[in-house]
């Protein structure tokens, strides 16, 4: 494993990145020089995005073409992982093999098999891995997990999270996120952010799952385009109004426009998620039901609402109190550049994260099995356990 270098740029940690897209700028986070940690090589296959890490990180930088490449030739720290979610595994489970502190966005894979390996490599190799679920450094998420485990509304029984996404149509159904084979679903891309968040919240994890979907409004669009050429703000259009009139959609499209799952957790909380990519608004609400009251995010950016309801006495639109969310700085409300701060934190100390590794392994397959229970008529799949000896290693902060 790779040590860190303290002769340069003041003990700057050495940062490879691995993909340079449209997730690219958690990057610029952690290209600090001189303040602990600097982005020194970037392995990305295409020229428009060897010239952006270029624009970003100065000429000192490195560009290389693959990961095989960036292993072979140059000594890094730790390595960040932001290319499309099939690569994933596949890119982790090198980069961990080699002893390498890695940083996998997030869904940490779209296979359950391959998010264990991942895990199994990472425990081999004592090798640290972090995966990029920023929702749990999101205001609105820590507000109401403050909120839970304060214990105001009791013991908690029940979530349910609403996700419309508006920009459904320009973000999922134009590129490799609308077929199957690169995504599995989208329950993974969009959906694991939010079945993390119910784990976190309720304090447990998802041992059985069935749901119902469908490909209900971007399936009948024949205007199709091979994209490949473009990235997602080439073709981005708010103006794209109602779903039915998008244009330029992907060749293949064979993902689900609209799911929900029933989720039972293995401490007995019951949880739904209903996910649309063709509502006209875009935001998730959250309602957390305990056993002495409950609360629920109106709206989820800085400045909106968490509604708390204590009492017999209130009613709709008439919680016991308000609280309002807070306005962080930086993307998602301050997410990501927070989300980076703790993976350099745990790069250089280990030690526990707000964010896990298991959580992101349990997100994916709460995802991969609601997808084929909405696959094959409903029917209720059980999600396996962890080994309890890899739980357990990654449970105690991977020392």
């Amino acid at each position: 494993m790779t040590t860190v270098n303290d002769t340069e740029h003041s003990h700057d940690l050495r940062i490879g990145v691995i993909g340079y897209g449209a997730r690219s700028t958690l990057a610029t986070h952690a290209h600090k020089p001189g303040e602990g940690s600097r982005v020194t090589v970037v392995a990305e296959p295409t020229q428009r995005g060897k010239d952006l890490a270029r624009e970003r990180h100065g000429g000192d930088v490195t560009l290389v073409d693959d990961v095989d490449q960036l292993l072979a030739e140059h000594e890094v720290d730790a390595v960040m992982i932001l290319a499309p979610d099939y690569a994933h595994a596949e890119i982790a489970l090198k980069t961990l093999g080699a002893g390498i502190a890695t940083f996998s966005e997030k869904p940490m894979a779209i296979r359950v098999e391959d998010t264990d390996a991942m895990l199994v490599m990472a425990k081999q190799k004592r090798a640290r891995l972090y995966v990029g679920h920023n929702m749990r450094h999101m205001p609105v998420i820590r507000q109401m997990k403050k909120i839970v485990d304060s214990g105001r509304i009791g013991r908690v029984r029940a979530i349910w999270c609403r996700h419309f996404v508006g920009a459904g149509g320009d973000f999922y159904f134009k590129d490799w996120h609308a077929e199957r084979a690169k995504a599995t679903s989208l329950l993974l891309q969009k959906g694991a952010h939010d079945i993390d968040v119910i784990h976190w919240l309720a304090g447990g994890y998802t041992r059985r799952v069935s749901g119902i979907g469908d490909l209900a409004v971007y399936g009948d669009i024949t205007d199709r385009r091979d994209n490949t050429d473009r990235r997602m703000w080439d073709w981005y259009d708010a103006e794209n109004w109602p779903p039915t009139a998008q244009k330029e959609m992907n060749p293949v499209i064979d993902v689900e426009d609209i799911s929900m799952i029933n989720m039972t957790l293995d401490n007995g909380v019951l949880a739904s998620y209903e996910q649309c990519h063709f509502t006209p608004d875009y935001w998730r609400n959250y309602t957390v039901i305990g056993d002495a009251g409950r609360i629920e995010n109106m709206g989820d950016g800085g400045g909106d609402q968490i509604h708390i309801w204590e009492s017999r006495y209130s009613g709709a639109g008439r919680p016991d109190a308000v609280e309002v969310i807070d306005r962080g700085d930086g993307g998602h409300g301050g997410a990501d550049p927070n989300l980076v701060a703790e993976f350099l934190r745990f790069v250089r100390e280990g030690g526990a994260t707000d964010v896990s590794a298991v959580a992101a392994r349990e997100a994916v397959a709460t995802g991969v099995l609601g997808a084929e229970s909405i696959r094959n008529g409903g029917v209720p799949y059980d999600v396996p356990a962890i080994p309890e000896d890899v739980r357990g290693y990654f449970d105690s902060g991977q020392a």
